[in-house]
């Protein structure tokens, strides 16, 4: 009898090893497929991000150009006006409107650029961050 329940132990032993061999195989593989599936969704994000990126700093790199034109044309304007002054007092007042005008279209300009930066930034980082979101999500659960 002591030597059937051994048998019996040793029989319930090796069946509940191999179960948790399967088990275990099972849970590494499933570990296998979400790090290869997060490792997949992370390159994902990475090329969705620099494709955001490129637009975005083409975006940026664009106004960049037209202000510059912009600027160019401005600075033309203003010395073709200063040229035809007739008087030190009109090229004063002149002098004056010029240089209100032109700190207003500075922060105009700035504030514009850097709402295009953020976006550019924005646009690098987001798809990253949902990636980042989804594996600390998927980690709580």
């Amino acid at each position: 009898m002591a030597k059937q329940t051994g048998e019996r132990i040793a029989e319930a032993s090796a069946e509940a090893l191999t179960k948790s061999g399967q088990a275990e195989e099972k849970f590494m593989k499933g570990t296998a497929d979400a790090e290869f599936g997060n490792a997949s969704r992370a390159a994902v994000a990475l090329t969705d991000s620099a494709s955001a990126s490129r637009a975005a700093a083409q975006g940026l790199t664009n106004a960049y150009q037209e202000l510059a034109a912009k600027n160019a044309n401005n600075m033309s304007a203003a010395v073709q006006a200063l040229l035809a002054v007739k008087s030190p007092s009109e090229f004063i007042e002149l002098q004056k409107q010029l240089i209100k005008e032109g700190v207003e279209a500075a922060v105009r300009d700035s504030q514009h650029i850097a709402q295009l930066t953020t976006a550019v930034f924005t646009a690098a980082f987001e798809p990253v961050k949902k990636q980042i979101e989804a594996v600390q999500k998927s980690a709580r659960t």
